[in-house]
């Protein structure tokens, strides 16, 4: 197919509008990355200066049900006070349904671009289902480097008849065996504060959930661009598969990046911001991104946990009281997440929104 790249109107029609996505870009024969795509130097990521972090060494989550409980539930509070990233393994997600996920993302993303563009966000036929390119591809400078599906959880019968047919079933299950995973964590955490959530307000706080699917075609000059720019994640803790590929990096306190290398059968957990707000501060919130590669295409299916709209997230009163000052201001999530989804990628940026004055 001809294409003017060097148009970019035409290009940011092609690809965002018209959701033929990075993957269209590329499937179309295109050999250098488009200037729309390329990032300013210091957003791009140099790997050969990256190191592998501490999170390499997986956590045994089956162990929090033996003798080893206390052990196995420090590491989980060191993680979360410290990197804001750790891998767990033994978590009751099989290894099958994660490889099916796998390539049930790489059948979505291999439709022809019209099966996917019907769930644009503008005519998607159900408001669950979101289909798109980069994060917020009109306010950013430079475009990132991913297709992705986002698919909202309200109920089993809702996402079997809305969500998109190559994965729905898979991402159901998906979710449904990792939810209870992520209430044992939050009670984990949660214990070291000294607070126990009634069920009622668990529910509450983790009352939204959503499962994506990433996908980062490959890219002629990775060193040029980025899948995911510099961010942390919104909600209380985000699950994340990673392909065998590779790519996620994480922000370390000395201000360096390091990668979170892949493990086979393991999952990726990382603290959001509402996590941080509720702790005092006490949990960090990873800033995270994710680089382009030039060897295949890469999938990660991510799922978000995060609040019920309505519920009012600030520091938990026990927590207030420990530390003697409130870091941030009590607010609806409502409000929280209209901010983060209305500025490009800024690094932990969205956090000021939630500040005590």
């Amino acid at each position: 197919m001809a294409f003017n790249y060097e148009d970019q109107t035409i290009l940011f029609n092609f690809v965002v509008k018209q959701g033929n996505g990075v993957k269209g870009l590329i499937d179309s024969g295109m050999s250098c990355v488009p200037q729309p795509f390329v990032q300013p130097p210091s957003e791009r990521i140099a790997t050969l200066s990256a190191h592998t972090c501490e999170a390499s060494q997986p956590i045994d989550l089956s162990q929090l049900d033996g003798p080893r409980h206390k052990e196995v539930a420090k590491q989980i509070v060191e993680a979360a006070e410290t990197l804001g990233f750790f891998q767990v393994v033994n978590h009751g997600v099989s290894v099958e349904l994660l490889e099916l996920l796998k390539t049930s993302a790489h059948e979505f993303f291999a439709q022809p671009p019209e099966k996917k563009a019907i769930y644009l966000k503008e005519v998607s036929p159900s408001k669950l289902v979101k289909y798109g390119t980069s994060f917020v591809p009109e306010k950013e400078k430079a475009i990132e480097w991913k297709d992705y599906v986002s698919m909202l959880y309200t109920n089993d019968h809702e996402a079997l008849q809305h969500w998109p047919q190559p994965c729905r079933e898979v991402a159901l299950d998906f979710l449904k065996s990792s939810i209870e995973m992520v209430k044992r964590v939050v009670e984990v955490l949660m214990e070291d504060v000294g607070v126990r959530l009634e069920e009622k307000r668990m529910n509450s706080l983790l009352g939204t959930k959503m499962v994506n699917m990433n996908y980062y075609p490959t890219c002629p000059s990775p060193e040029l661009t980025i899948g995911v720019g510099r961010h942390s994640d919104m909600g209380m803790l985000t699950v994340l598969l990673q392909d065998g590929i590779g790519g996620l990096y994480v922000r370390l306190d000395n201000g360096d990046w390091a990668e979170i290398p892949p493990l086979n059968g393991a999952l990726v957990i990382n603290v959001g911001d509402t996590l941080q707000i509720l702790s005092n501060g006490k949990y960090k919130s990873a800033e995270h991104r994710v680089r382009t590669t030039n060897i295949g295409s890469r999938v990660s299916v991510p799922i978000f946990t995060a609040p019920n709209p309505s519920e009012k997230i600030g520091p938990l009163p026990e927590v207030v009281k420990r530390d003697g000052v409130a870091r941030y201001k009590e607010l609806l999530f409502q409000d929280y997440m209209n901010n983060f989804f209305s500025q490009p990628h800024d690094g932990k940026k969205s956090l000021d929104f939630a500040r005590a004055e």
